[in-house]
């Protein structure tokens, strides 16, 4: 059994010119386009690639292939998520829809039992569970709650989903299964919804029941009160039962410890001794835990957290000015970095393009 990779990211050098690709990357490291809107991504099927690609996640499959799957957040009943397939060799196969038909779909998370959870931002936002092998059909969450949803990662130890909301006084929810069904996969259309409260005096978290997930009288957040709010709910991961999240209206990453239920800021961009990140975003964690966080638009890099608080950009786009960089996922190697630039070069969300680094990330 090969042994879990380890992570590299501490190692890697300056950034050099971009490449034809307009990708500022290290020495070691190649970029190539898998995906462009309005385009087929691979030659044997008619699918084309959606407009204004955002959050992602990989996918591994028992063959040796890999499965990304990305958000496009269209309004209008324009939005859903596709996939795009590769085999073990890394060439794309295969690309079809997983969603369809739905609001502005903007990020979301991987769930540990293999399904992908694509949230909608609007004030009627829900989250659809989705099957990255685009064989079941989507299926409606609202028990997650109805509110502008952001972001969600699953605690593999709890099965607990922790939930960010992309407001300006956004939320920051979890959500409790109240059991599992008969295959052991978590019951996530029972359970209870809460908002998290913060003492200021310490740190500690509590949280609020919300009486109405489907916010059928009441909006959410009126059913909240005490809630403590969050500047721009952005990206979030869970690792070793920690919950980290991005908050983009105040640069900052903040850290939930599960195990004694204290919130801590870990990155303050007005504060940091480095304050390389801004506009933080999409986030994804390294084979070892650290956090690496695209930007929206800041530098338009992507960002590494290494595991001794060091700040490592990994790559950045050049000519890309009008866009934002999402979906940071790794490959399940670790060798392979995918993410999309929103609005391309033309900065219009039909010029989306979804880029593969390739390189030494992991070991």
């Amino acid at each position: 059994m090969d042994p879990e990779p380890r992570s590299l990211l501490g190692n890697i050098g300056p950034l050099m010119a971009p490449d034809e690709n307009g990708v500022m990357l290290a020495d070691g490291f190649t970029s190539r386009i898998v995906a462009s809107s309005g385009e087929a991504p691979v030659s044997s099927s008619s699918f084309i690639w959606h407009d204004a690609p955002d959050g992602g996640a990989v996918f591994p499959l028992d063959s040796g292939e890999w499965i990304y799957v990305s958000n496009s957040e269209m309004g209008s009943r324009r939005g859903g998520a596709s996939a795009l397939k590769f085999d073990a060799s890394g060439k794309v196969v295969d690309a079809y829809s997983i969603l369809s038909r739905t609001n502005r779909n903007c990020a979301g998370g991987a769930t540990p039992w293999g399904t992908w959870l694509s949230c909608e931002e609007t004030s009627n936002g829900i989250v659809w569970e989705c099957d990255p092998l685009g064989v079941a059909e989507p299926i409606q969450r609202p028990q997650l709650g109805v509110f502008y949803h952001e972001s969600v990662a699953v605690n593999p130890n709890t099965n607990i989903l922790y939930m960010t909301e992309d407001r300006p006084l956004g939320l920051f929810y979890r959500f409790i299964p109240d059991g599992n069904l008969a295959n052991g996969i978590p019951d996530l259309s029972r359970g209870r919804l809460q908002a998290a409260v913060v003492d200021s005096s310490n740190n500690a978290v509590t949280w609020i029941d919300i009486a109405d997930p489907l916010a059928q009288t009441e909006t959410t957040r009126s059913q909240a009160t005490g809630a403590t709010t969050f500047n721009g709910g952005e990206g979030i991961v869970v690792f070793d039962n920690v919950v980290s999240f991005a908050t983009k209206g105040d640069n900052r990453i903040w850290a939930y410890q599960t195990d004694n239920e204290v919130l801590s800021v870990i990155y303050d961009r007005d504060i940091a001794p480095n304050p390389i990140l801004s506009g933080l975003d999409n986030m994804t964690l390294s084979q070892d835990g650290e956090l690496v966080v695209s930007e929206d638009p800041g530098d338009l890099q992507i960002v590494a957290v290494t595991a001794s608080g060091d700040l490592v950009p990994l790559m950045q786009l050049v000519g890309h000015e009008g866009s934002e960089v999402t979906g940071p996922a790794f490959s399940p190697d670790g060798k392979r970095l995918y993410f999309s630039s929103q609005r391309g070069t033309a900065g219009r969300s039909s010029g989306g393009v979804t880029f593969e680094i390739q390189g030494p990330f992991h070991i």
